[in-house]
């Protein structure tokens, strides 16, 4: 993959591009080449258009939002060796979701996938980003324990949800990026209020 323009950011030996539709063979290989997520979400390894599907894929409409960004981080050789996908102010302003967030299996256990998240979470900090949300399959238990490990806190769960081949209970987590409360974040969210 040949990188020309500047990264987005860095963070250790890894620089970060917003991912275009020409860069999607090189995400599918990256998709293939470590299917744990897969496997654990969707119940198989990514399907052939996995990286079309993910570039194409956006919220529903009456969601609102204003830009989803497809994140891959590069290595000195130009490999994706994590992805992230980033919705930028979902359901209001100031609310970014990450969609996926993949490290290489390869890199498990290093890291790296801390300190992917902690620039990402600084880069969407500095472009707007006051809440940081997203979805977590619940026994999912080593991306459940990261995600808490960083910061996020869960506020609901959705039931019944199908990824896949699979039916989850989705734990919806969120992380305040400026000491905001709660309530405050229900004003916005009103769809992420604790169940009754």
């Amino acid at each position: 993959m040949q990188q020309i323009e500047k990264p987005l950011f860095t963070i250790r030996d890894l620089r970060a591009y917003e991912l275009q539709a020409d860069d999607m063979p090189a995400l599918q290989r990256f998709f293939e080449a470590n299917p744990l997520y897969f496997k654990i979400v969707n119940g198989s390894p990514a399907a052939a258009s996995e990286a079309l599907d993910v570039l194409k894929e956006t919220p529903p409409a009456e969601w609102g939002f204003t830009k989803k960004w497809l994140l891959g981080f590069m290595d000195q050789s130009d490999n994706i060796v994590a992805m992230a996908d980033v919705v930028s102010d979902l359901l209001a302003q100031g609310v970014w979701h990450i969609g996926l967030f993949i490290m290489a299996t390869a890199r498990h256990g290093s890291g790296d996938a801390q300190a992917v998240y902690a620039a990402l979470e600084s880069w969407a900090k500095q472009n707007g980003a006051r809440w940081l949300r997203l979805g977590v399959v619940q026994g999912n238990v080593q991306a459940e324990r990261f995600w808490a490990r960083v910061g996020f806190i869960q506020v609901r769960t959705r039931t019944d949800v199908k990824l896949g081949h699979c039916v989850h209970t989705i734990r919806v987590m969120v992380k305040a990026l400026d000491n905001g409360m709660m309530p405050e974040y229900w004003t916005l969210v009103e769809r992420d209020r604790p169940e009754i």
